[in-house]
């Protein structure tokens, strides 16, 4: 099994995504309760099994980086529940009367970006594209 080129490219974008996401959390200190590390644990396992793809594209690191793909797209869907509820929430304290849209809109603008898991779905929908082709059994 190898890798064709626009494989190799979206792997290559796949791991660009994962080395940039990485020190960005780190350095919003994305860490200080445990579900915040969830996205730091999945893209440390992106950035490895991405690298063993690359230079082993065998049905195991296959079925391993697709894993690890899916892991990080069920992360992006729980990363905009736990933003936006956290927005509501402060939005609350601050202006109990808020409803509606006026919460939904104080919400998606909140100290959290609201949409920002949105990156980890990116790469997880890119990294699946990368492997479409490829048998993993």
């Amino acid at each position: 099994m190898t890798l064709g080129f626009w494989q190799r490219v979206l792997l290559g974008l796949v791991l660009i995504m994962t080395v940039g996401l990485i020190p960005e959390l780190l350095l919003l200190e994305h860490f200080e309760e445990w579900q915040q590390l969830i996205p730091l644990v999945l893209l440390g396992l992106a950035l490895l099994s991405t690298i063993a793809l690359w230079f082993a594209p065998r049905a195991g690191t296959v079925k391993v980086f697709r894993g690890v793909m899916l892991l990080c797209l069920i992360s992006a869907a729980l990363g905009l529940y736990f933003h936006y509820n956290a927005n509501v929430e402060f939005a609350l304290e601050r202006h109990p009367n808020y409803r509606g849209w006026q919460l939904f809109k104080a919400a998606m603008t909140g100290a959290m970006p609201a949409l920002a898991p949105g990156t980890m779905a990116q790469l997880a929908l890119t990294g699946l594209a990368a492997t479409l082709r490829l048998r993993s059994a």
